[in-house]
Order: structure tokens, then C-alpha cells, then sequence
């Protein structure tokens, strides 16, 4: 994660429409876990995260939320950066109302699961700030939502991936059937269907359908054995690139990718896979960045300096701001042809522009 400074970050604050002040923090008592901060007595903000079941080190969507939290930490001083983790959804609330107690001056929720939760006990502590990641909480003006129009970028990997695709046939699949997770399937399917429209091709998407928002679900985001299970159906069926919008679950299909000899390869999502997931870089062909780490670096760098946050309009992401993108190629930039790149980065410049509008019914609003 690179530094948000100087006019890099008075851009992203008004970008994300940071308007409601944030609480002081006190000195309570701090239980930070592995990876936290210990300096609770000399801090002024205290940043507590609450994950959802993926876990800290799902190299992804959480990973993406606790490295916004590091890099605000270093961006701003006083920020005292601690997460607890939830093993199971029933964690939610419990973990939210402990750092109620615990006076911490913002509060994440990581994922739109926690939606119902976050709504509970935001409602019962209206003076306490909250943030939420993928989710926005209908009249609920302490909770600051960060949302992400995933299905952009996704489409850009649809093409690329149909594009790179030997065998005509690519494939997705998810953690769970919710919003968060098929904005990312819908936007991939919708991006082959460009390519094959533009090229007047027939490239299949295994693992979803996007007019009857159908299709193949881990059920897990910590699975890795779940992921591979999936995977080899997939590769078994002819795909030869698929993307697993999945967390942890998600490593799984990039075994299967390590063992194929090449044949197979992994779009990645969240988080750049050649940085979170490094020893599986030589499967990733690139990944859709949702860029959650600056998103919260840049809320909580806001709290922290005294600047408000409201509720509405939140902060989005789009391509156009970068809070979605496409990651580089990385060690595959030599083996996409030039043309399909050049193809790839004219329709990031369409969308951006509205020429060309991707839509999903999972879209913020």
C-alpha cells in the first residue's frame, strides 16, 4: 500500500464526500490481538476493525481493510489501529459491542454480512462513529459507508480473460451468493459478452448466469479445499481461466492453476494476488482491484484529523476515482498480446467516459 499524501489525499477526501465528526477516544483498556497495537494509553484514535469470517490473513478482502488501518496509522498521528477477528456471523454483534465498550473512536465492519449488525448496534449508540465496507445502512447517519462499483473493473477482466482464453471457455464462482460477491460475476460475465460481441466469438462463462443471477457458490470464504473442489469442475469442463470471488476460499483454485502445467490461470480479486498472495503470482493473469486499503485509510486518516464523515453520500469506487481498477499483469504482461491490452484500456476509457455503462443488479445505489 502505498502512502495517501499531500494533494493525493485532499483529493480522496472530497471524492468520498467526508462531511460527521468523529468521537474522541478514551484510554480503556486494550486487548489488542497479533498484529495490533499495543499503545492504547498514548493513542488519541483508536481504529477498530471487526472482520468478517474470512479472517485477517484471507489475502483479500480483509487483509485489503486491516492494511487501510496500517497505512492510517502511518499517515496520521495518534491512530491506534486493532481488530478482533469473527470466526462465525454470530461474532458480529458481540465483537462490535465490545469495541463500543472499549470507547474506540471509529469502528469498521468489514463486509455488507455485517449489515444487520452494524444496524443494531449503531442504532443503540448514536454518538458512536462506525464504518461499514460494502454496505450502506439506510438512516443511519453514524455509519459511513464504503462502496464499491466492483462491476466495472470485472468487466475489463471478463474481456481481457476471454481475450487470453485458449479453450473458449472461462469460469467464476463465489463465497456466497450476496451482492458484494456477484457485482464482481456480473461485470466479468457482461465482459466476455463484449468480446464475444466484438469479436464475434462464442466464449462460454461457466459458473454464472447473469439473467437468472444463477451459478456456483462455495458457500465459504476459508475454504481453500472448497475452492479446489470447484476449480478442478471447471478445468475439468474445458476453462482454462477462472476468477474466484471467494477470500480464502479462493486460493484453493489457484492450486489447481499451480498444477496445471500453465494451462490454467486466475483472475485474483480485491487485493493485488502478486502482493497478498506473492507465491501464487505466476497463476494470476491480473486481478480486480477493489481498493478498500485507501478507502478506510482514507475515512479513518479524516476522523483522526477532525474531519467529519457522513453517511450520505459515503464513499464509492469507480475506475474513474481508482477505487476499482485492473491490477498490472505482472508475470504475464509478456504473454498478453499487445492488441488485447490496447482493447482492454479503450474500454476502461469508454466506461470512465459513460460511453459504455456496466450494470448489475448488485450496484450501490
Amino acid at each position: 500500500m502505498r502512502p495517501v499524501r499531500g494533494n493525493r489525499l485532499v483529493a480522496l477526501l472530497a471524492a468520498g464526500g467526508l462531511t460527521l465528526a468523529a468521537a474522541a477516544c478514551s484510554d480503556a483498556p486494550d486487548e489488542t490481538p497479533a498484529g495490533g497495537s499495543s499503545s492504547a494509553a498514548a493513542a488519541a484514535y483508536k481504529a477498530c476493525m471487526v472482520t468478517d469470517t474470512g479472517g485477517i490473513d484471507d489475502k483479500s478482502f480483509n487483509a485489503s481493510a486491516w492494511a487501510g488501518l496500517q497505512a492510517a496509522k502511518a499517515q496520521a498521528p495518534g491512530v491506534d489501529p486493532k481488530y478482533v477477528a469473527s470466526t462465525a456471523e454470530a461474532d458480529y454483534e458481540p465483537n462490535l459491542r465490545g469495541f463500543v465498550t472499549q470507547k474506540c473512536s471509529f469502528i469498521l465492519s468489514v463486509g455488507g454480512l455485517m449489515g444487520d449488525a452494524t444496524k443494531a448496534v449503531a442504532a443503540q449508540n448514536t454518538s458512536q462513529q462506525f464504518g461499514i465496507v460494502d454496505s450502506a445502512i439506510q438512516g443511519a447517519a453514524n455509519v459511513y459507508p464504503m462502496q464499491f462499483a466492483t462491476q466495472e473493473a470485472a468487466f475489463l477482466a471478463g474481456y481481457l480473460s476471454a481475450g487470453y482464453s485458449k479453450s473458449g471457455k472461462v469460469a467464476t464462482f463465489g463465497g456466497l451468493k450476496i451482492p458484494p460477491v456477484t457485482i464482481f460475476m456480473d461485470g466479468f460475465a457482461d465482459g466476455v459478452a463484449q468480446y464475444n460481441k466484438a469479436k464475434g466469438k462464442n466464449v462460454q462463462v461457466l459458473g454464472w448466469d447473469k439473467a437468472k443471477q444463477n451459478g456456483s457458490f462455495a458457500e465459504d470464504f476459508a475454504s481453500p479445499a472448497k475452492g479446489k473442489a470447484l476449480a478442478s469442475t471447471f478445468v475439468a469442463q474445458g476453462a482454462d481461466v477462472i476468477m474466484p470471488v471467494a477470500g480464502g476460499t479462493g486460493l484453493g483454485a489457484a492450486e489447481v492453476a499451480k498444477s496445471s502445467s500453465g494451462k490454467v490461470s486466475i483472475v485474483w480479486v480485491d487485493q493485488d494476488g502478486c502482493k497478498s498472495a506473492a507465491q501464487d503470482c505466476d497463476v494470476f493473469l491480473t486481478t480486480v482491484v477493489k481498493n478498500i486499503t485507501d478507502a478506510v485509510e482514507t475515512a479513518v486518516v479524516a476522523g483522526a484529523t477532525g474531519q467529519p464523515l457522513t453517511a450520505t453520500p459515503g464513499y464509492l469506487g469507480t475506475l474513474k476515482n481508482n477505487g476499482v481498477s485492473l491490477a498490472p499483469y505482472n508475470q504475464f504482461d509478456s504473454k498478453i498480446d499487445q492488441g488485447l491490452k490496447d482493447e482492454v484500456e479503450k474500454l476502461k476509457t469508454d466506461i470512465i467516459a459513460g460511453t459504455i455503462k456496466v450494470e448489475s443488479p448488485s450496484a450501490p445505489a
